[in-house]
């Protein structure tokens, strides 16, 4: 947002000053004279008043933000034109904390009309209209607000988006809304006006920054537990909706998936960075819950070998959440034989002081693990070079395999470090790692910046299994689905293709060794079981995520804006797939809840090997 400048106050008439920021598009200066609300926001995306002074625009004020970088009040029209593609209301933007205004107040303002984009014009994000550098009177006081515009499965299109168009680089932004076609188009006509639901289920719990997810389409892709399920790039769920609010976030409700917020909740359309069109409640409804519990896998059988993947989210000794996390192992997943832990932290956690070795975070959450009623684990890693994998600086995540030594026996091999690469060889006629743990092609280029697979031999009821731990690259960069380009760029993607086709690739030599070894690569993929990603991995054949063994409403282990979604995967060979003779679990222990100890969900996949 602009910096913010004092307010000045004379009588009823109030300025407020500030500077532009590069985030604002404005034209060349120019005037104009007593428009309305729906001549400003016009019938697209951007204003045909963008940079243009604008005075005397009148409206009913709705809602007051008196908090951070975005600071005014939304006012609306109560006198509507009869386009459904202009919006009647505006945000008025005015820095400090707005002064004597109120809502229910008739206003008149005077000021500059931009275009502000969340985020930067780098972030890819629609732009709200704004009137900056406002000067307002207040006409009347104690009017009746607007009529919210009930936002309901009959009003949002079932259609996300168009295309954007090619000759502005796939950018939306000129196109003619059409509202009752595309849902974007839809919440674009609506922004800055009152709206309100009713009723609806929350789709993402409530997060630490006080906003959760709803959705207005009931039966949109849902699953037994209430979310939303992801499942393609042309399913992205249209009646999700964003709620924050216009009050403290301390009285901001907890609400998990599944759980209803009840009545009716209304105030103005906003659109955030993260999270696109966001209703910022000035009424906000209640919380009903739906009883979700965390789920609880079953225990292997004898000959069953339970391999798990979870991300723990930086762990480090610091952390007071080791108890829960080995809760979550021994009860939730009951102990699975080998767990790829994502995310460990080194013993001094954020400290930046080229500390690299994370003994004492693994010994701590060991112990709690014992505490808990679960097996003496053992582990194995390796200590990445200080700062080049990624994660938070200084921190130095790294994954480790957790294993219980009176189940599975790890076969240590001589030599791996953090710049070594893993080989495949023949022994006694099998397939063999040249070092174990080892890392496979760190000083490839698709590791730059990012954790490089740890990859072990374990055996197993004599049966040999080569286990992946992985840890692809973020999703950091990518535009939102709701991005004023269509569809929108997923930039991060081209990492973690090269880091697919280099884990591939071993595997690959793996089974030119071995035709029939047990192969599980598995770990925190970031990318989804559809995705382009996943398809490099299991190129030719060579590899298979279990988590497709899943019916398609039960397929994910991430919850992001209203969007139940898979990032962790358990991917296997050949020999394991035919054999049929396994089962796989997404374990919900976290994604869903607003009391997580880790935003990813375990997953579980027992096997006769």
């Amino acid at each position: 947002m602009p910096s913010k400048s004092s307010a000045r106050l004379a009588a009823l008439t109030v300025a407020a000053v500030c500077s532009a920021a590069s985030t604002i598009v404005l034209t060349s200066p120019a005037h104009a004279d007593s428009v309305r609300i729906h001549d400003i926001q016009g019938t697209t995306r951007i204003s045909p008043y963008a940079g243009k002074q604008v005075t005397d625009v009148t409206g009913i004020v709705t809602g007051i933000r008196t908090y951070g970088s975005s600071r005014g009040f939304w006012i609306q029209d109560p006198d509507a034109d009869d386009d459904a593609a202009t919006s009647e209301g505006i945000f008025v933007f005015t820095s400090s904390t707005p002064k004597g205004v109120a809502v229910g107040d008739a206003v008149s303002v005077s000021g500059t009309v931009s275009e502000f984009v969340p985020g930067g014009t780098s972030s890819g994000n629609q732009s709200i209209t704004e009137i900056t550098k406002p000067v307002f009177t207040v006409v009347s006081s104690g009017n009746p607000v607007p009529a919210a515009t009930v936002v309901d499965a009959r009003s949002v299109p079932a259609a996300y988006t168009p295309a954007g168009d090619a000759a502005a680089n796939g950018s939306i932004n000129g196109l003619t809304l059409r509202p009752s076609t595309y849902a974007l188009d839809y919440y674009e006509s609506l922004e800055g006006m009152n709206v309100q639901v009713s009723d609806a289920r929350v789709v993402t719990a409530t997060d630490r920054f006080a906003e959760l997810w709803v959705t207005v389409k009931p039966w949109e892709n849902r699953n037994r537990r209430g979310g939303t399920v992801y499942g393609s790039y042309t399913s992205q769920n249209t009646g999700r909706l964003q709620i924050q609010s216009l009050g403290a976030a301390s009285a901001f409700p907890a609400a998990n998936v599944g759980d209803t917020l009840a009545g009716t909740t209304t105030g103005p359309l906003d659109y955030t960075r993260f999270g696109g069109y966001t209703l910022v409640a000035s009424t906000l409804g209640t919380v009903e819950s739906g009883g979700l519990a965390r789920e609880t896998t079953r225990k292997q059988k004898n000959g069953e070998l339970a391999v798990a993947t979870y991300n723990v989210e930086n762990l480090d000794p610091s952390d007071t959440t080791f108890d829960e996390h080995a809760a979550a192992i021994v009860h939730n997943l009951k102990s699975p034989d080998i767990v790829s832990l994502e995310e460990i932290q080194d013993n001094n956690g954020a400290t930046d002081d080229g500390t690299v070795a994370a003994d004492l975070t693994m010994q701590k959450l060991i112990d709690a693990i014992v505490a808990a009623g679960g097996p003496a684990y053992d582990w194995r890693s390796i200590d990445p070079v200080d700062k080049v994998d990624g994660g938070q600086p200084g921190g130095n995540i790294r994954q480790v395999f957790l294993f219980n030594p009176k189940r599975v026996s790890f076969t240590d091999r001589a030599g791996g470090d953090a710049t070594t690469a893993a080989g495949v060889t023949r022994k006694g006629g099998k397939a063999a790692l040249t070092v174990s743990p080892g890392r496979i092609d760190p000083a490839n280029a698709a590791w730059d910046d990012s954790r490089k697979p740890l990859v072990g031999e374990f055996a197993f009821r004599g049966r040999t299994v080569f286990v992946i731990a992985n840890h692809f690259a973020s999703k950091g960069g990518d535009q939102a689905l709701h991005a004023q380009y269509q569809p929108p760029v997923r930039s991060s993607e081209t990492q973690r293709h090269l880091q697919a086709t280099t884990v591939n690739a071993f595997v690959k030599d793996i089974l030119a060794t071995q035709k029939n070894a047990a192969v599980v690569t598995l770990g925190d993929i970031n990318d989804f079981e559809f995705s382009d990603t996943t398809k490099l991995l299991e190129d030719g054949g060579v590899l298979w995520s279990a988590i497709k063994s899943l019916p398609k409403s039960e397929r994910y282990s991430y919850d992001y804006q209203g969007n139940s979604q898979v990032l962790d995967q358990i991917l296997v060979s050949p020999s394991i797939r035919r054999g049929c003779d396994f089962e796989y679990d997404s374990v919900h222990i976290n994604a869903e809840f607003h009391d997580q100890i880790s935003d990813h969900d375990p997953q579980v996949l027992r096997f006769k090997p």
